[in-house]
């Protein structure tokens, strides 16, 4: 006996001989089938979600004109993944002078003024548009298909099988197209076009905004999806952890694609990620949507004793959705992050959090020429968000002007990193004269923002929506994020950058750049002013929260040479004959130095380094710091001296005097810091080398550092009867999980003879 999938007729095929027990038999079971196939007007198949990836290698072609599908398809492309990569390769691919860069290039004369634009900006390939192409096979239809592009820059239009279904114009959020008309069962065709550099987009769209972006690269930098089903459909689930009672809040957007009305339950199932246990079950919700009618049902489901999500343990779950015709499966973590302005502090389920890590600029990265497809390889994506993070002492990352693939997200949850996820907005303040500040349409940026959010807001890495950066627009805090806010059942925080608050406990961004105005020509600054009370006090004029997340000013290329905003400065730190390594060197000394000592003094609720991952180009104007990125090899003096910086349990020497007098006593202060949970102790030593790495003078104190606590330690340190070059070490020394941990904080010191009186 066979159903027939397209008909679901019962065919009956006839044995050649058969005993008449057997006959009776098959006809009992044919009238049972016929029975319940007549109580149960839907046919008798799996319900499941059906999905099929579309990844995979692409054709791909240029034209000039938005309407000229290629006849012709001699190139290739992978998906997802930028057209740069394209076999044969395209001449002049990426060349795009935005906006903001031509401003920059005038303000530093350049070009000149009158080459400032006020539209996108200037294209340098005789193209405006890419195409994408792939066949794939259906086996069998289902009353729904909807095709899933999960990021396209710049905007995508798409055909399927010849049928126009449909554009999405935002560069960071996913297209989703209805194609249940357009498909066919067998083979289909999918042609999929985007624009070849911003200026194709209509001005109310945004396509990102980077007054340091040198090349702006197209392509389907995000993965493709065909989802088939049953009415009703599942359009999007919500997951809110309530860690008060361990539940959570689940919101599902239902719609009835059929002609005519639909009733049916709608149930929901817990189990824990890698593994098919039930750990909850919702009780049914009873459903009617009229025809065509999309409708958001909230429930509540008991997670008893549900294992909270963290860095440090990063449990995850698995939600189980069914209608009867569609199924979706949404992973989630049980965790609550916030910030509290009365304290200044950052709250990961219920306590006291700091942050510590890094930013990626990974649409800077895009345009890396050795960029290519790595930031689609796995093993190269988990060595840079898990490995490296993991020995750097990071649980922290801002992904900085630009998004990042669906699956750079994931990794981060399986890991446990807490992401500052910032939408592609930099539009600073009158920085080229108050004509040329960008503005954004309030109704077009609602709309993509609330895409975003619905992309993201199931992710529990994702614990912060940064709308922008380095941005005065008052849009953003009385329109824009106003309007969305609510969408996030999980009420994340919002950063807003330079502009106000817009929440009561939302916190506030801080870049410092201790070595801007040097960089800039203007008077040095001297790390002394480290030592004094209080040192450097914050930069953004705010009681609110603070996370810094930009400091320093000191960027290097990866061979070690300055870069566009560095040029002025290392010859003013290190003479113009300074070489590659004396630079590189310097950098991570004093990035650490300050690192050290923003962590110190406990001002801010997380210290993020910039920048861990982005371009480096001989015209760029910030780098990273790896050696060989393709590898992953960071330089291992940044290695050395940062990840001592960012230890958990860290040390500040707060000693920054270049020359001290040979044989006198000066009192050493070291400033210990401690994030973790419990107390600490364990062992302080101060040590004096020499350049052969032989000690000259040792003192060891004792330490206990409470939990979350800060404690500084003053030694009189006695420097020998000697002269010449030295590093003074602050070394702290303890017990964790068995083992000894030891962390360091290091100072160049020369000891020279005292002055005659």
């Amino acid at each position: 006996m066979l159903r027939s999938a397209e008909t679901d007729r019962l065919v009956v095929s006839r044995p050649s001989s058969i005993d008449r027990t057997k006959m009776d038999r098959l006809f009992k079971c044919l009238i049972a089938i016929v029975s319940l196939a007549a109580a149960f007007p839907f046919p008798l198949r799996a319900a499941e979600r059906t999905s099929l990836s579309l990844d995979g290698t692409w054709d791909i072609e240029d034209s000039r004109e938005p309407e000229a599908i290629p006849t012709a398809w001699n190139h290739s492309a992978p998906v997802p993944g930028l057209a740069h990569s394209a076999q044969p390769g395209f001449p002049h691919v990426d060349e795009f002078d935005s906006r903001q860069l031509i401003l920059n290039q005038a303000r530093d004369g350049k070009i000149p003024a009158s080459a400032i634009v006020h539209n996108a900006g200037v294209s340098r390939q005789e193209r405006n548009w890419f195409w994408y192409r792939r066949t794939f096979e259906v086996a069998a239809l289902r009353k729904v298909a909807m095709l899933r592009i999960n990021k396209a820059q710049f905007g995508a239009a798409v055909w399927l099988n010849g049928v126009k279904v449909g554009e999405h114009l935002p560069c960071f959020t996913a297209a989703i197209f209805d194609v249940s008309q357009a498909i066919r069962p067998g083979r289909n065709q999918l042609i999929v076009r985007i624009g070849a550099h911003p200026g194709v987009l209509p001005p109310t769209v945004s396509a990102g905004t980077d007054f340091e972006k040198i090349r702006w690269t197209p392509g389907i930098y995000d993965s493709v999806s065909l989802a088939l089903s049953d009415n009703p459909a599942i359009e999007g689930i919500q997951v809110a952890p309530r860690l008060a009672d361990s539940s959570i809040v689940v919101q599902s957007a239902l719609r009835n694609f059929e002609k005519d009305p639909v009733s049916f339950d709608l149930t929901q199932r817990v189990h824990a990620w890698k593994s098919d246990v039930t750990v909850a079950t919702s009780k049914p919700v009873h459903v009617t949507l009229a025809p065509g009618e999309m409708k958001v049902i909230l429930q509540t489901v008991t997670v008893p004793g549900a294992r909270l999500w963290s860095p440090e343990s990063p449990n995850l779950y698995v939600l189980e959705t069914a209608t009867g015709g569609d199924t979706a499966t949404t992973r989630f973590g049980m965790r609550e992050f916030r910030f509290d302005t009365a304290t200044k502090r950052a709250y990961l389920n219920g306590r006291v959090y700091f942050m510590r890590g890094s930013n990626i600029t990974l649409h800077r990265f895009f345009e890396d020429p050795l960029s290519g497809t790595l930031p689609w390889n796995e093993t190269w994506v988990r060595k840079l968000l898990v490995e490296i993070s993991h020995e750097m002492h990071w649980n922290s990352f801002r992904f900085c002007i630009g998004p990042v693939p669906d699956r750079w997200l994931e990794i981060a949850d399986e890991a446990g990193l807490l992401i500052q996820n910032e939408y592609f907005v930099w539009t600073g303040q009158n920085w080229h004269g108050p004509e040329n500040q960008i503005h954004f349409d309030s109704g077009e940026m609602i709309q993509e923002y609330k895409e975003w959010m619905r992309d993201n807001w199931n992710h529990p890495s994702v614990v912060i929506w940064d709308a922008n950066n380095e941005t005065w627009d008052p849009a953003f805090g009385e329109k824009i994020i106003p309007a969305v806010r609510g969408l996030d059942l999980s009420n994340r925080p919002w950063e807003n950058s330079y502009n106000p608050p817009e929440g009561p406990d939302d916190p506030v961004e801080d870049h410092p750049y201790e070595f801007q105005t040097m960089a800039d020509g203007g008077p040095p600054f001297n790390m002394t002013t480290l030592e004094t009370p209080g040192g450097m006090a914050p930069g953004a004029p705010s009681g609110h929260a603070l996370i810094l997340n930009e400091y320093g000013w000191l960027w290097l290329n990866r061979d070690g040479s300055p870069t566009e905003l560095t040029k002025k400065l290392y010859p003013a730190l290190l003479g113009k004959d300074a070489s590659a390594q004396q630079r590189l060197a310097l950098n991570a000394y004093l990035l650490a130095g300050l690192t050290e000592y923003w962590r110190a003094y406990r001002r801010y609720a997380g210290v993020l380094h910039f920048v861990y991952l982005t371009s480096s180009d001989p015209a760029g104007y910030t780098s990273d710091h790896f050696r060989d990125v393709k590898n992953l090899e960071l330089h291992s003096e940044f290695r050395d001296y940062m990840s001592n910086a960012f230890a958990p349990v860290g040390v500040y020497l707060s000693f920054w005097q270049p020359t001290v007098e040979s044989g006198s006593l000066r009192s050493i202060p070291a400033m210990l810091v401690n994030d973790e949970y419990r107390k600490v102790e364990g062992t302080l030593t101060l040590a004096l080398e020499n350049m052969q790495g032989q000690r000259v003078a040792i003192q060891t104190t004792k330490f206990r550092i409470a939990p979350l606590g800060q404690e500084t330690s003053y030694s009189d340190f006695k420097f020998p009867q000697t002269s010449g070059d030295f590093l003074l070490r602050a070394i702290i020394q303890y017990s964790e999980n068995n083992g000894e941990v030891s962390t360091q904080s290091r100072r160049h010191v020369k000891l020279v003879e005292p002055a005659t009186k």
